[in-house]
């Protein structure tokens, strides 16, 4: 899988802990220049924004790679709760969002259905006997 884009370069403390001890591969970024032009050859495999202080410069990278030749795919956003409002008319600019400060749990769970959703989890383990399939999940 290609590397995760996580935007603001350095991003905060804990959740690039949180990517590390998750096993995810991921490249910060500082701006929509610097996404675009140092895009993997087979894309992004993903990206992770946090809109904190400078919100404009984090929808202005969420808008380039999301409607760029390579479309980023799934995004998730990372924002506080005083901010919701800016989540008004962008619903083209990302899949999912989780407040922040963030609970590590459920930013694992939201990246996890993230990626299933996209093709990119691991699948279920099933158990397949004649035409029964039981999902051992």
């Amino acid at each position: 899988m290609e590397p995760l884009l996580v935007h603001p370069d350095p991003p905060p403390p804990e959740l690039a802990r949180l990517l590390d001890l998750g096993g995810y591969a991921w490249k910060p970024v500082a701006d929509e220049r610097q996404a675009v032009s140092e895009t993997p050859d087979d894309g992004w495999g993903g990206a992770l924004v946090v809109i904190g202080e400078e919100s404009e410069a984090a929808w202005a990278l969420c808008r380039a790679i999301r409607k760029g030749d390579l479309p980023v795919e799934p995004l998730l956003l990372l924002i506080g709760g005083n901010r919701l409002d800016e989540l008004d008319l962008r619903d083209e600019l990302y899949d999912d969002f989780c407040l922040d400060p963030f609970h590590p749990r459920e930013l694992e769970a939201r990246l996890r259905h993230l990626f299933w959703r996209t093709g990119f989890g691991a699948a279920p383990e099933l158990v397949t006997y004649g035409e029964l399939v039981l999902n051992l999940e």
